[in-house]
């Protein structure tokens, strides 16, 4: 049984940095594409960032490029999103994904497989 389980979101103020994780279990991950998603209040779920377990094809949606990064740690188990200056337009939910049925439309929230129970970021002005 796979389980994605977010943490690392808070309160933080516009042009701050936050961190987040996402501990992956319950199988082998190294050939699955892992993403972020937000959802922000009245507005669909949209891609954040993405990447293969094992480091190849990196992806950001435009308006993070520059400012988030996406990682992964091994000995952890965990895909993580490193946001930093931080807008008040990042405030979400940012939910963990993997394993899109069709990896050429990773941007669409519903090709994947699983999915975390989300964490709220909220960036204040």
């Amino acid at each position: 049984q796979v389980q994605l389980v977010e943490s690392g979101g808070r309160l933080v103020q516009a042009g701050g940095s936050l961190s987040l994780s996402c501990a992956a279990s319950g199988r082998t991950f190294t050939n699955y594409f892992m993403a972020w998603f937000r959802q922000a209040p009245g507005k669909e779920r949209e891609f954040v960032a993405g990447m293969f377990w094992n480091g190849n094809n990196i992806m950001y949606t435009d308006s993070v490029k520059g400012r988030f990064t996406i990682s992964r740690d091994n000995a952890k188990n965990t895909v993580n999103l490193q946001m930093n200056s931080l807008k008040p337009e990042d405030t979400a939910v940012y939910y963990c994904a993997a394993d899109p049925s069709r990896w050429a439309l990773y941007t669409r929230p519903t090709e994947y497989n699983y999915w975390g129970q989300g964490t709220q970021v909220t960036v204040s002005s």
